[in-house]
């Protein structure tokens, strides 16, 4: 009898077990795409009225598909008449997004005809849903190295892209003086620390200043793991260019972060940060997240890559990296901040990035 009941025991433990997993599974694709309902309400949400707009170039959207203004419907937008501490909590999913956007270059785009299209964008390029609590806050950090057409342009759009979503949100520009080359990954890191200095921000968009989002539905907001956000770039045919890449946007809680030491202080240029963000998130016992390509979809600017359209790694790199992210990233950030300047979109960080703190790797 005993003999009996063993084997019957271990078959009913394996099957707990086994539902135990498909529950964790169902409960966190449900986290993931924030109910399934409501997931269903944004894979169908109605199309919003078209709106009027500025003159424009050609648009730069995908053909065949329906596309909206981003700024259609925005003028509904508007302050409640009760106190904030009245104001009912932002659905779940914002009646403002509608899906694929056009991405269209104004002609003569100033940055006065800027502030007026986002009035309730405050100085610094601060935004708060005014007809609701935000259930989400996003600083986005915009590393920057004198693309001053596509920093407007990018202004442009992503400020009402970010208003369709109800977020909280903030603009952060980062700006090195002094310095020919370009390291990205000291100026994510800058302006991460600078930008929660400045706020109680629950998830950071490291976004390049050349690539505009095509479809509300990518939400702005951090989910259970860092991701990799715009991995279908126009210019690259709506593809990853290589397996590994990771350049453009990508997204993480400030407990990633600092989790994974920040981003790489010691590449200049683009070369092998890639492999080093990658090794970093799974050194750290995190995973990746990505997208669906028909949600992370992006316009690449003229004049400025993304990233290079290579997958080739060094000899070595990988054990490098190994030894020693814990101690190049954020635990070894040198920078002076020479100017913090409150703009009427954005918050522009001045910073001196070729001081080394003491103890930092020399880079190679």
């Amino acid at each position: 009898m005993k003999s009996r009941v063993k084997p019957r025991r271990g078959l009913l433990l394996l099957f707990l077990g086994v539902q135990l997993l498909l529950v964790g599974a169902f409960l966190y694709q449900v986290h993931r795409c924030r109910g399934v309902g409501s997931f269903l309400r944004l894979l169908t949400q109605a199309r919003p009225q078209a709106a009027g707009q500025l003159p424009s170039l050609a648009p730069f959207s995908s053909p065949g598909v329906p596309h909206h203004d981003v700024y259609a419907n925005l003028s509904q937008i508007r302050p409640l008449n009760v106190s904030q501490d009245e104001l009912p909590n932002c659905p779940e999913v914002s009646p403002y997004v509608s899906g694929p956007l056009k991405v269209t270059i104004p002609e003569n785009l100033t940055l006065e005809v800027l502030v007026r299209r986002n009035p309730l964008v405050e100085p610094g390029g601060q935004y708060w849903p005014p007809d609701c609590w935000p259930r989400h806050h996003t600083a986005v950090v915009v590393p920057y190295h004198g693309q001053a057409r596509h920093l407007l342009h990018l202004l442009f759009h992503l400020h009402p892209f970010l208003q369709r979503q109800q977020l909280h949100y903030a603009i952060y520009v980062v700006d090195p003086v002094n310095n020919t080359a370009f390291s990205r990954g000291r100026l994510r890191n800058v302006g991460f620390w600078e930008a929660l200095q400045d706020g109680d921000w629950d998830c950071v968009f490291l976004h390049a200043v050349n690539l505009l989002p095509e479809d509300d539905r990518n939400l702005y907001t951090c989910d259970l793991f860092p991701a990799h956000v715009s991995v279908a770039i126009d210019k690259f045919n709506y593809r990853l260019p290589y397996q590994g890449y990771l350049g453009g946007v990508f997204a993480l809680r400030p407990i990633h972060f600092l989790r994974i030491n920040g981003f790489p202080n010691t590449h200049w240029g683009l070369d092998d940060e890639d492999s080093d963000i990658a090794a970093r998130v799974k050194l750290s016992g995190l995973l990746l997240s990505r997208p669906h390509l028909l949600f992370g979809r992006y316009h690449m600017l003229e004049g400025q890559d993304a990233g290079p359209a290579r997958g080739v790694q060094r000899p070595g790199l990988l054990a490098r990296i190994r030894q020693g992210w814990q101690q190049d990233g954020l635990s070894s950030l040198g920078y002076r901040l020479l100017a913090k300047e409150r703009q009427p979109l954005y918050t522009r960080f001045t910073v001196d990035v070729g001081f080394r703190a003491p103890g930092a790797p020399v880079p190679g």
